[in-house]
């Protein structure tokens, strides 16, 4: 299952065309009014935790609250919201009187070459940061004002009207990162519970191992703190004090249990088990099984 909300994803869960017509060389950009997509989806607009393959950024008008891996901020009625391909949330409609407008667009629209800028190395899209931001009554005017311009131009038939949009974007950006974030809220408790949850379901989207060709795509405790964004001394104090096992050690119990799996009821190669695991080496796969099972893949599968 991927890890991803890929942009066929997020079209087919908005009921929505995916743009055939851009041409290559511009990348993808799309604005969406959040109230039509609401009422498409009968008012269920919660997004799942995950990491979207683009980037989105999102005037919220309404009651809503945005979940990351250690941080929860409740929005109570505008704010701006800044997300990355690099950092997964979760977002939360708190009552059905949702407005406001997003973009999504994907690095190759903001190419250095294009826009002049290094999207990641901007502050707003840096791990660690509150990418959320509270707008008083003009600055709603003015962003709401920057995405109506953008919904007029992208319907238009101006032959360069990517360029504009694109000078639209930066536009948000920096106004974003002139505004104050808005605070975290919830207890440490809370915190922890929600890491934990997460980590799980990262972990066990990664299965069930379906094809030899299928590959894990998280292997190691840094790849799951990255994808969290969290430092992984952290992730694995929380996991230790709230499952009594280490990262590494839950990540260990799952793939055994799927390598198990895979011996016992496909008929593939050792080798190709060995790599839809994530193991690059045959030999690097059995000393590892070995060890936690005290068999070598042949014989446990005998």
């Amino acid at each position: 299952m991927e890890l991803f909300t890929s942009l066929e994803e997020f079209y087919r869960r908005n009921l929505a065309q995916l743009p055939t017509d851009i041409a290559k060389d511009v990348g993808h950009f799309n604005v969406f009014e959040t109230e039509k997509l609401f009422d498409k989806n009968n008012g269920n607009r919660i997004m799942p935790y995950s990491r979207r393959a683009y980037y989105k950024i999102s005037w919220l008008n309404g009651r809503s609250r945005a979940e990351f891996a250690d941080k929860v901020i409740n929005i109570e009625r505008n704010a701006l919201l800044f997300a990355t391909p690099k950092i997964p949330y979760h977002w939360l409609p708190l009552d059905s009187d949702q407005a406001g407008m997003f973009c999504i667009f994907t690095l190759d629209f903001l190419a250095p070459g294009k826009s002049g800028v290094i999207l990641d190395d901007l502050p707003l899209f840096q791990p660690g940061q509150l990418p959320v931001f509270q707008l008083g009554e003009q600055e709603n005017e003015e962003i709401q004002y920057i995405f109506r311009k953008m919904l007029r131009e992208i319907n238009s038939d101006y032959k360069f009207k990517y360029d504009l949009l694109r000078n639209m974007v930066l536009e948000l950006i920096h106004y974003g990162q002139k505004l104050q974030p808005m605070s975290a809220l919830g207890t440490s408790q809370n915190a922890a519970q929600r890491i934990t949850s997460i980590f799980i379901e990262l972990l066990e989207r990664q299965f069930p191992i379906e094809s030899p060709d299928q590959r894990l795509a998280l292997r190691s405790a840094t790849d799951y703190a990255d994808r969290l964004a969290l430092h992984v001394n952290h992730l694995n104090k929380v996991l230790k004090e709230s499952t009594g096992d280490t990262t590494t050690q839950l990540i260990t119990k799952r793939i055994m249990q799927e390598a198990k799996i895979l011996l016992k009821q496909t008929d593939w190669t050792i080798a190709d088990i060995a790599y839809s695991l994530g193991f690059d080496d045959l030999g690097n796969f059995s000393n590892y099984f070995k060890k936690q099972s005290g068999y070598t893949p042949l014989e446990f599968r005998v």
